[in-house]
């Protein structure tokens, strides 16, 4: 496997978590430009699909976003720049209520949202004669994976390869590291400022939907899942939720090549959670630098290298599809 060392001057996996979010080169050239499609889904909801790229016989990458995240990611907008250059076409499926505009249905996305992933890399697959590959990133990755096991070998009529990046495929673990301390602080206030309004909002459309005071003191992820997501998606409780929906016990399942890429400093996934390559199968690769924080792996040149994420993982698609 190829090797990844984080600058010397970015110490830390917080510091490569956030400066690559916050400051990082994302493209040369040109601002990546997508044409937006609104697809309706089966249950009479929509989503929205952003493309880059009309050559329907080129190789086409599809990208699952991460929490609360859409085309305009720093990740998403660093593998439109590589899609650009190597003559790819670029899909970024949003997660509902994740393109600038709340979705209709009583329901939003999670991390377990393989259903989903499967109707629009089916239509994908339809409307494309290529080559294709996915990725997904963090909460992306989780649900990607999620769709590759539940798919078993007919996952390989769709696509050719997949890859997780920084994925918290055990969403328990993943769910109580960002639930304390600094991460608590920092990056579970950053989540929840977003998420709460949307869900007051799709509040506002379903009367009734959920307990409102019990949302507004909800103060970690676990709490917002256990009054919105789980209930909202077919799931007991946070608990039922973070079982089901958790890639990790499921990943031998899997029948086409797979990238799973965890930095061991990632805040948001504790290296003791995760797999050994001994049990995910064989079609399945590990991936776990110590560098790299979460969706981070910026370049070697400060200030502005544009990130090396996307090459790091489309070498190893390339080199599998």
């Amino acid at each position: 496997m190829q090797q990844y060392r984080a600058p010397r001057w970015l110490i830390g996996g917080h510091a490569q978590t956030i400066w690559p979010a916050l400051f990082s080169k994302r493209f040369d050239g040109p601002v990546p430009q997508f044409k937006r499609e609104r697809w309706t889904t089966p249950d009479g909801d929509f989503i929205d699909v952003d493309l880059q790229g009309d050559d329907l016989d080129a190789p086409l990458l599809v990208l699952f976003h991460g929490l609360e995240g859409s085309s305009a990611s720093h990740y998403a907008q660093a593998f439109a720049h590589w899609a650009r250059a190597q003559g790819w076409r670029f899909a970024v499926p949003h997660f509902r209520g994740c393109s600038g505009e709340l979705n209709l249905a009583p329901r939003a996305y999670h991390s377990g949202d393989f259903e989903e992933v499967g109707w629009v890399l089916q239509r994908l697959r339809a409307q494309h004669r290529g080559t294709m590959a996915a990725v997904g990133v963090s909460l992306g990755g989780n649900a990607l994976l999620r769709w590759a096991e539940e798919a078993g070998d007919s996952a390989s009529q769709i696509v050719s390869a997949v890859c997780a990046v920084s994925s918290p495929i055990d969403l328990a673990a993943g769910g109580h590291a960002i639930g304390a301390g600094f991460n608590r602080q920092v990056y579970t206030r950053m989540f929840l400022r977003s998420m709460k309004p949307k869900a007051f909002a799709k509040l506002a459309q379903h009367p009734g939907l959920f307990d409102r005071d019990k949302l507004i003191s909800a103060r970690t992820l676990y709490e917002f899942d256990n009054v919105f997501t789980a209930p909202l998606h077919g799931f007991r409780d946070t608990d039922d939720y973070w079982s089901r929906g958790s890639a990790k016990p499921h990943l031998a399942r899997i029948r086409i090549p797979a990238l799973v890429l965890n930095a061991r400093n990632d805040p948001f996934v504790p290296a003791h959670c995760l797999p050994q390559q001994r049990d995910v199968g064989e079609f399945v690769t590990l991936w776990q630098p110590r560098h790299g924080g979460h969706v981070g792996f910026p370049g070697g040149r400060w200030p502005g290298h544009v990130l090396t994420l996307p090459e790091q993982v489309m070498n190893w698609i390339n080199a599998h599809i």
